[in-house]
């Protein structure tokens, strides 16, 4: 038998795991910022300007969050297990190095770009059309250099962690590219291909789906092959984990419609979604029993060692999470938690716990044999388990407690059939507590998160780094073996794997989208329903820029403490014109759905400029730019072509009509607001925002509602 001699590479290891850090600690810092300006808006004081606005700051957070804290971690947990899995080192260098840069290019355009007010608005998508081809790019690189190396092993099977990564890699690749169909206006801006219902569908298949595919599944690849080693075991069962990966990747990608519950989205997509959702919790669960269950035998060891503790309870969040997932997808519970903060706390725990959690656990175990040493503190590491810990609990709690008050207050009616707390704010001001433990509790695990820095870097300066590390195995045999467990032959034909998996993730996506798309009458339309104005377009962009979908929702669902409150429940038709939909998911104010005409011009010019002046105790903040920067008249003609282009039925030569139009209807706004003593130039943002919000809900008729502010 030949024994050839090669090495792994750990440089590329080593950067991703600093980039990892890096961008966590930022991440997470914005974070905290952020969960101030919920309870303390003015945090800024006189250098509140438009890029450290609540609504700019928040896609900043979620988008370092994801791709560059969890997403480097990815790249630096598949790179140091795979070359050992599979006895090879990376397929190409170069490509290993091409990846690590395009990516921390892409962090750093989204670090510029979002705060700039840059945005699809799509979440956990909202980077726009140049930086989405260049995420694509960068990912075939990255799945090119991976699928490279598996075709080059040594090692005939192809491990359970393997099976993650592959399946992570085809299915992010479809995800990204179904949903990032956009037409660019400009270098900075496009809209979305699709528009309403059929956009809300998609986002939400990707939007679920890039939790699914992105912050678990690669992470349940890095759980099989580091919990295994951390505590010196063999995984459980191994026919736990082929249940495990086939069931969970052929079940996740039909759950995306649970997050559209009681919208206008059509019942047969949501009850697909519900369904599916359920069954979920069934491999979910399998894979973390499966994780837990390999410390058979180990327990003692948990208590005494940190990068066990992490793990165990990375596991548990999982379990956890994956628990409440297929719980807030029973339409009876979703009814009451959805639009809450329960939401918030549910991503969190998996967030904070399942992914921060792992992530520090291997880094604590990963780097010490990188650095041929030993960790610096262990009791370091458990301070930050502890600390870390205590984190977790301080946020996700109030926000549990945080849910119930609000979904009690919003649906509470008096015994003469009234709304008790009409007053939207009235809900907010209870709930302030509650997010300032929230920001204390992020405080606290980003305290834990800069002692591991500290303790990581004590750790790599006692050692020695081995950029390649020396290895020796067998030359994989050429000959063709057959028989064995099916999935054991299966395991040794990577591209069949391959093809497997994404056919697996592939049915559940065109059985759920194409109906929608094709069958007409999913989408009723409405002939009253018209295009937005060009000065009202102008609006709606800037209501996209500002972020302001991150705390109000436009999707009134039928029920009679939503139409009581807001009015007449939102229809799948009224919504046709919009690229992209702006339905919410969050509402940490009012719905905006029926908002037109509710109140006068003024009101919303005072409103935006100092939210007190209107509502007294109001937690929004402030938005003076608006009263300083003009729109763009010239890009307006671009944006209506753009539209028609996507189907929307403004009329040949529209364009030429459009600086007119625009003038016609902001000079209509300032004269009313000149009535009311408000002098202002018909050219400035504000006036374009409020077109758009008094054309909010304006199509069709509704009934007359209590106000909601």
């Amino acid at each position: 038998m030949q024994i050839e001699k090669f090495s792994y590479d750990n440089k590329i290891v080593k950067y991703f795991a600093i980039a990892t850090i890096f961008w966590g600690i930022i991440g997470m810092l914005v974070g905290i910022i952020i969960a101030t300006l919920m309870f303390y808006p003015n945090l800024h004081g006189d250098w509140h300007a438009g890029w450290n606005s609540f609504g700019r700051l928040r896609p900043l957070h979620t988008n370092a969050v994801i791709f560059a804290f969890v997403g480097n971690m990815i790249f630096a947990g598949v790179y140091y297990s795979m070359q050992r899995l599979l006895k090879a080192r990376m397929f190409n260098d170069s490509l290993s190095w091409i990846h690590f840069w395009g990516w921390q290019l892409i962090i750093v355009s989204a670090v510029i770009t979002l705060p700039m007010g840059f945005t699809s608005s799509k979440e956990y998508a909202e980077l726009e059309w140049p930086i989405d081809i260049a995420i694509a790019l960068i990912w075939v690189v990255f799945g090119i250099n991976m699928i490279g190396t598996i075709l080059k092993r040594r090692e005939r099977h192809m491990y359970v962690a393997i099976w993650f990564y592959l399946a992570s890699f085809v299915t992010v690749t479809v995800l990204h590219v179904v949903n990032s169909f956009e037409l660019p206006v400009d270098l900075f801006k496009s809209y979305s291909w699709y528009a309403g219902v059929q956009d809300a569908l998609v986002q939400w298949w990707y939007g679920h789906n890039a939790v699914a595919f992105f912050l678990t599944t690669p992470f349940l690849g890095l759980m099989y092959y580091f919990l295994p080693k951390a505590a010196n075991r063999p995984v459980y069962s191994y026919k736990l984990s082929i249940v495990h990966f086939w069931s969970l990747i052929f079940i996740y990608i039909w759950a995306g419609p649970h997050h559209l519950l009681y919208t206008a989205l059509p019942d047969w997509a949501q009850s697909l979604g519900t369904v599916f959702s359920i069954m979920l919790i069934a491999p979910s669960w399998g894979g973390m029993l499966n994780g837990l269950l390999t410390l058979r035998g180990a327990w003692d060891r948990v208590r005494e060692e940190p990068v066990l503790k992490f793990m165990v309870v990375a596991v548990t969040a999982y379990g956890m999470s994956t628990f409440e997932g297929p719980m807030l997808s029973l339409k009876n519970f979703n009814a009451v938690a959805h639009y809450t903060d329960y939401i918030i706390a549910h991503v969190h725990v998996g967030a904070l716990g399942w992914n921060g959690f792992l992530t520090f656990g291997v880094l604590y175990w990963m780097i010490p044999k990188m650095w041929n040493t030993k960790l610096y503190s262990t009791k370091l590491a458990n301070f930050h388990f502890w600390i870390g810990s205590l984190g977790i609990v301080f946020y996700a709690l109030p926000l549990y407690a945080s849910f119930f008050v609000q979904s009690l207050m919003w649906k509470q009616f008096t015994a003469d059939g009234i709304l008790a707390y009409p007053n939207f704010l009235e809900t907010v001001t209870q709930i302030v507590p509650m997010y300032i433990l929230r920001a204390f509790g992020g405080t606290l695990f980003w305290i834990g998160s800069l002692v591991m820095v500290y303790n990581l870097m004590k750790t790599a300066a006692a050692g020695k780094f081995v950029a390649n590390e020396e290895a020796e195995a067998p030359a994989l045999e050429q000959k063709v073996i057959t028989g064995g467990h099916w999935h054991s032959v299966l395991e040794r034909q990577p591209i069949r794997f391959t093809i497997y998996a994404l056919i697996a993730i592939l049915i559940g996506g065109i059985i759920e989208m194409v109906p929608t798309f094709l069958i007409k009458s999913n989408i009723p339309t409405i002939a009253a329903v018209k295009p937005y104005t060009p000065l009202e377009l102008e609006g709606r962009d800037i209501y996209i820029r500002e972020g302001c979908v991150s705390c109000h929702s436009q999707m009134i669902r039928p029920f009679r403490w939503e139409t009581e409150r807001y009015g007449e429940y939102s229809k799948a038709g009224e919504y046709v014109y919009d690229h992209p939909f702006l339905w919410g998911s969050k509402r940490t104010g009012p719905d905006l759905h029926r908002e037109g005409g509710k109140y006068p011009d003024s009101w919303h010019y005072y409103h935006m400029y100092d939210p007190t002046s209107t509502s007294q105790g109001s937690l929004m903040p402030r938005y003076p730019w608006l009263y300083e920067n003009y729109y763009d008249q010239s890009k307006t003609p671009n944006k209506i072509s753009a539209m028609r282009t996507l189907g929307v039925p403004y009329e040949e030569g529209f364009e030429d009509q459009v600086v007119e139009n625009m003038q016609k209807q902001a000079d209509k706004i300032v004269a009313q607001l000149k009535v009311e003593n408000i002098e202002t130039d018909p050219n400035l943002d504000i006036i374009a925002l409020i077109s758009y919000l008094q054309r909010l809900g304006t199509d069709i008729k509704v009934q007359e509602t209590t106000s909601a502010q």
